[in-house]
């Protein structure tokens, strides 16, 4: 680093910059002087104040400046020199800022501190309890710092509230005389981790330093200068960063670059010194005859101007010089004076070394680092030896000072040169060589070797070029020019030497016969390419220039300098950056592909080329027929084909075959060099190659040429090759035709088929053969596919095979055809009705599946998917339908026990399981229509009547779907609106037990409460009455719906479940159904009774009866009633021929259940109780409501049989 003076001054007390660099605000007695920063000119005093002016400052917008003065004034100047503004404080004015974001104006003075901004009309002042010396604004204007001579630093908001006080140790003893905040908005926040420990290889190992970049955050740091001679860094929070820094003067003033980097102070010791960020000390700017009172750093510059007690201003430029070392593909280089950033030239991979102090030299080789400090030189070693590891460890300290121009490290020995001396120094700082050379060194550089005997070479100034060893006090000389030495370079093989003199002319030598091979101008710097011995390259002129071994010289445009070439990577050093240049090597490898020297061209692109420029090389090696060479570039680009060509080649002359024109008439034929391909393979008599290798391009006409008259079978081979490549070159039609002219019929009915094209399908399927069952097979598939079932259904029907037509009416629907195709072959009824019939399930029309089922003899497939749905309508909550299905499977029951004798006791059990479910979903469905629909349709003493049904065959076991809870609920509502207090009681009772959904429990709650102000007993016109025995029966009957005293079954209504009159009869043993049915109709002349009226119809049994006669005979059956009734066990009513032979056909209904069941009797004893059966489901209704439910749905409610099916 340098200071160049710029221009001197006299008279100051303050400094100030405009925004742009282009003024300098001086602050010189009572008048502020405006100065041109280019030459030192004074453009304008400006006069204003009465007394000394202290402090000047600038808006950062650059519109004004402000200047502050003894005589406690503020005048506020606009950028054209012109005062516009004066305001005073009560004291004289110390120092002044602006907010770098509003541009509000701060003036401090012994007293106080006011706030101004040309928004305001007055200016708020705030008192301060001692005397303010400095103050400085944030980057983002929120706060305001103030350092004062107690020592405090107070940090104030833009209304001047305080936020935060920093008391410094020394208090008033060392008064604050400058502060400043770092102008940088963003800060690298750096991670040091030290490390001790053992490694393998190592006894001990010295605390490592390794840095590695953190995210950034931002951070305002203020710097602060106090005359107790320290320098402290705090946060915005107050909080400290690091230690004090001992200054060992009195600073007077603190200065940051524009970018943060470094700090310029100045004070008693009389100079200006330049600083880190952080506090370490670089080294003096310049020294003066007094103190330096202020310093400013120029905006986005390196210029410095300082104001000292004797009035001198001093303006200096720093120069900073670049500190680096490289070392192959690894660069280190200073940053920021006293960190060393190492970085690898291949990843970009970096790492930091903090080192606290200046740098002042850098080497660099294989895993050594070196680096020189003002006191010592630190020699770094990397942690493996690996050439991507970038962890570096302190190895060895020298802690000697030493001078020199060059320092070169080594495995174990670090090298200085000063002018004309090099010393070798170990690492323990012990000197054990040394050499004078002649003249001034140029040049120096480590060239390799075996640890603690490397090379180097030295380049002189008299144009000698040495080689020395770092074990050997003798220097070889290489050889000798006229010319300085500028830089220098030696081949991988050390067989030859390339020099840049003072001329910037780049020679090369033969070390071994001192010839100069040749020499090219315009160079500043030289490299051999470290992967290739005939490959160098070197800059100058701003050009690269590329040259291998004695062609003509390559030229790119780069900036710099080359200081490195490996393979195809050119390091190039431009200014202070070091960056990797991928370089193409395409021109030398033209260069000695011209030459057709293959391998040479190889190891060029080897380095690093284009993949067109590999594919160049394969061709041409391939032309040249050098196949290892052509091998290898086809792989690099991944060309199977010429991979596999080369490969069979091979092969081929392995076998002992040695036709150099065969083998280059492949060549030529996969590059498409198809006639000079043809003419090679006739010349070398293999014309069969050439017609393969035609047809195979689909160059026909050439083929037919080559042909001639040939052979008829050779001739279609043709045509069927030339539809091939029609038919992949997207004419189908024409491929088609040439099939068919080919006689290739299946390939043309592919082309035809996925085409859709059914009128030529149809004229070929007619065409073929029968016996030809392949073609037409894929002509009728594809007739199916293009739903042309006619067709396919002809195609089918021509072949004969019956079983894929009947597969056809069934994959299309087309029942009735397959109908009648199953009658004439019997044999296909599975494979027509099984399908029907799961075709009728998934539509819903499971009678009719059932049937299907029936027929194809898959009746338990029939019960399987109604036993399915079932589940799924009680799962659904449809009780109505399940109780429909459980009917239908019930009856499904009873047809298979009909069928099968060997399941004929198992299906009968099942069949009665089924018919109960049936009818308590039948049940169910109306109660829980009543709790989950807002309306119901029942009528109260139905729902009573159900829901009494329900509970009495509920004392088991509960089917999934039915709640207890609902059914309770129901009846104890209905009870309590009927009268019956006592069944209403009991059923909440019976609920208090049961889990209750929450939106029943209130209303539940209520109504056992208020039930219990109603008398404990139930209406005697609900009481249920036996027909058998006319014994009057409980509500809630803990036998069941079967009376108390005789035990006789209850037969009720279906829809409204009252009891109706009828009694259940049984055959005495010997009487058929068709005799009792024969006796039952022979009956016995009456007295014709009056208003009679009796109704048959083919969907119904009706009878109604209006009155009795009067005076009748006693009936037998009711005589039977009487003398049978009674007993603890049921005694059911057993009649003989005379008693049926007494009953009238209208009083007896009759269930003619199918085999194997038995028909069942019932008697009516209510002649006047109308009462109609369902003739398919033989359930009791009414015969009103029977009427009025058939009406509303136009079939039965139970079994939903249509009204108008015959029975």
């Amino acid at each position: 680093m340098r200071a160049v003076p710029t221009w001197i001054d006299k008279v100051i007390y303050d400094l100030a910059f405009k925004p742009d660099g282009s003024q300098l605000i001086v602050a010189a007695g009572n008048r502020v002087l405006v100065y041109d920063t280019s030459d030192g000119t004074l453009i304008q005093p400006l006069k204003g104040h009465k007394d000394t002016v202290y402090c000047v400052a600038y808006a950062k917008d650059g519109k004004r400046f402000a200047s502050g003065s003894a005589d406690k004034s503020i005048i506020i100047w606009t950028s054209k020199l012109e005062g516009i503004l004066k305001y005073t404080h009560n004291d004289s004015i110390q120092c002044v800022a602006y907010n770098p974001i509003t541009h509000q104006l701060a003036s401090c003075s012994s007293g106080d501190f006011g706030l101004w901004s040309p928004e305001q009309k007055s200016v708020s002042k705030h008192k301060v309890s001692s005397k303010v010396t400095c103050c400085g604004w944030t980057n983002d204007g929120q706060y305001l710092a103030l350092g004062m001579m107690n020592g405090v630093v107070s940090i104030r908001n833009k209304s001047g509230e305080e936020k935060v006080k920093i008391e410094r140790p020394g208090g008033s003893a060392s008064p604050i005389w400058s502060i400043a905040w770092n102008p940088s908005k963003r800060r690298t926040n750096l991670k040091l981790s030290e490390r001790n420990g053992i490694f393998p290889g190592a006894e001990s190992l010295k605390p490592v330093r390794l840095c590695f970049p953190l995210r950034d955050e931002h951070i305002d740091v203020l710097a602060v200068a106090d005359w107790g001679q320290r320098l402290s860094f705090y946060q915005l929070s107050g909080k400290q960063i690091g230690k004090d820094r001992v200054l060992n003067f009195d600073p007077c003033c603190v200065s940051y670059f524009s970018k943060g980097e470094y700090i310029v102070m100045g004070g008693s010791d009389k100079q200006a010194s330049l600083y880190t960020k952080d506090g370490v000390r670089l080294g003096s700017i310049c020294e003066q005859n007094s103190w330096v009172w202020t310093c400013r750093v120029k905006p986005d510059s390196n210029y410095v101007v300082l104001g000292c007690q004797d009035g001198t201003i001093a303006f200096f430029q720093l120069i900073f010089s670049t500190v680096h070392g490289l070392y192959k593909d690894r660069y280190a280089y200073r940053d920021s004076m006293t960190d060393v950033i190492v970085q690898h030239l291949i990843t970009e991979q970096k790492v930091r070394i903090k080192c606290r102090e200046l740098v002042k030299k850098i080497a660099i080789y294989r895993n050594r680092l070196a680096i020189q400090l003002p006191e010592k030189i630190l020699v770094y070693e990397c942690y493996v030896d690996d050439s991507s590891d970038m962890h570096y460890r302190v190895k060895e300290k020298i802690c000697r000072r030493f001078e020199c121009n060059l320092l070169v490290v080594c495995s174990q020995h670090i090298i200085l040169c000063q002018e004309k001396r090099l010393q070798c120094l170990s690492f323990t700082s012990v000197k054990e060589r040394e050499w004078l050379m002649e003249s001034l060194i140029r040049y120096i550089k480590v060239i390799g070797g075996p640890p603690g005997r490397e090379g180097l070479l030295v380049g002189l100034k008299n144009g000698a070029i040495l080689k020395i060893f770092v074990d050997n006090p003798f220097a070889v000389t290489l050889l000798k020019q006229n010319t300085s030495v500028r830089c220098l370079d030696m081949s991988a093989s050390r067989s030859k030497l390339a020099v840049v003199d003072e001329h910037n002319t780049c020679l090369v030598y033969d070390i071994r016969t001192k010839e100069l091979l040749f020499q090219e101008p315009n160079a500043n710097s030289v490299a051999w390419n470290a992967q290739c011995e005939d490959m160098l390259c070197f800059s100058g002129n701003g050009y690269l220039n590329i040259k291998a071994s004695n062609f003509p010289v390559h030229q790119q445009k780069l900036q710099g300098f080359v200081v490195g070439y490996n393979g195809s990577k050119i390091f190039c050093l431009h200014v202070y950056s070091m960056a990797a240049v991928e370089v193409p090597q395409s021109a030398p490898l033209y260069q000695y592909l011209e030459r057709r020297m293959f391998k040479e061209a190889y190891q060029i692109a080897c380095l690093g080329v284009t993949d067109s420029d590999w594919r160049d090389l394969a061709t041409e090696a391939l032309e040249g027929l050098d196949f290892d060479t052509a091998k290898k570039a086809f792989i690099r680009v991944r060309d199977l084909r010429y991979l596999e060509l080369i490969n069979s080649i091979e092969e081929r002359k392995k076998r002992g075959e040695s036709d150099a024109q065969l083998f280059l008439a492949d060549v030529y034929a996969y590059q498409g060099k198809f006639h000079e391909a043809a003419k090679l393979y006739k010349r070398s008599g293999h014309e069969n190659r050439a017609l393969s290798m035609y047809t195979d391009l689909r160059m026909f006409d050439y083929a037919k040429d080559y042909l001639g008259s040939a052979d008829p079978k050779d001739t279609r081979v043709l045509m069927s090759k030339q539809a091939d490549w029609a038919r992949s070159s997207k004419e189908p039609r024409a491929a088609a035709d040439m099939y068919l002219t080919a006689g290739e019929h299946g390939k043309a009915i592919e082309i035809i088929g996925e085409n859709g094209w059914v009128d030529m399908l149809i004229d070929l399927a007619r065409k073929l053969d029968k016996a030809e069952r392949e073609p037409l097979s894929r002509c009728a598939a594809f007739f199916k596919k293009l739903n042309h079932h006619g067709y396919a259904s002809e195609t089918y029907a021509k072949m004969g095979d019956l079983k894929a037509l009947a597969q056809l009416h069934v994959e299309t629907r087309h029942w009735e055809e397959a109908f009648a195709l199953v009658e004439k072959h019997p044999e296909f009824r599975d494979d027509v009705y099984v399908p029907y019939a799961q075709w009728l399930a998934e539509n819903d029309r499971f009678e009719e599946a059932q049937k299907a089922f029936h027929r194809a003899g898959r009746q338990a497939d029939a019960v399987r998917v109604l036993e399915q749905l079932t589940h799924n309508a009680v799962v659904e909550s449809r009780f109505n339908d399940a109780s429909y299905y459980y009917w239908m499977l019930s009856m499904q029951c009873l047809d298979i026990a009909r069928d099968n004798e060997d399941e004929k006791e198992d299906m009968l059990k099942k069949f009665h399981r089924f018919q109960r479910l049936a009818e308590l979903y039948h049940v169910y469905h109306s109660i829980h229509r009543y709790t989950e629909d807002p309306f119901s349709s029942h009528m109260p003493d139905t729902l009573f009547n159900i829901c009494r049904f329900l509970l009495h065959h509920l004392n088991k076991d509960v089917p999934l779907g039915i709640s207890k809870v609902n059914t309770l609920y129901t009846l104890a509502k209905q009870s309590k609106a009927l009268g019956a207090f006592k069944v209403a009681r009991h059923a909440y009772e019976r609920l208090q037990g049961l889990r209750v959904p929450p939106r029943l429990q209130e209303a539940l709650q209520l109504s056992s409460l208020t039930v219990r102000s109603k008398p404990f007993h139930d209406s005697e016109d609900l009481v249920p009455m036996c027909f058998r025995c006319s014994t009057n029966n409980p509500l809630m009957n803990n036998q069941g719906n079967v009376c108390t005293n005789c035990r006789q079954p209850f037969i009720f209504s279906a829809s409204s479940y009252e009891v109706l009159p009828l009694v259940q009869f049984y055959l005495e043993d010997g009487i058929s159904d068709e005799e009792a049915v024969s006796l039952i109709d022979l009956e016995v002349p009456r007295v014709e009774r009056k208003n009679s009226e009796s109704n048959t119809n083919h969907s119904s049994q009706t009878l109604k009866l209006d009155e009795s006669l009067e005076g009748e005979e006693e009936d037998p059956f009711t005589s039977k009633l009487s003398f049978e009734q009674g007993g603890s066990e049921f005694v059911p009513v057993m009649v003989s021929r005379s008693v049926l032979r007494s009953m009238s056909r209208r009083d007896v209904l009759i269930k003619r259940w199918p085999r194997p069941l038995r028909w069942e009797y019932y008697r009516s004893l209510l002649p006047d109780v109308s009462i109609t059966m369902c003739p398919s489901c033989f359930q009791m209704f009414h015969s009103e409501e029977y009427e009025l439910l058939v009406l509303q749905h136009n079939c039965c409610p139970y079994c939903r049989r249509p009204i108008d099916e015959p029975s």
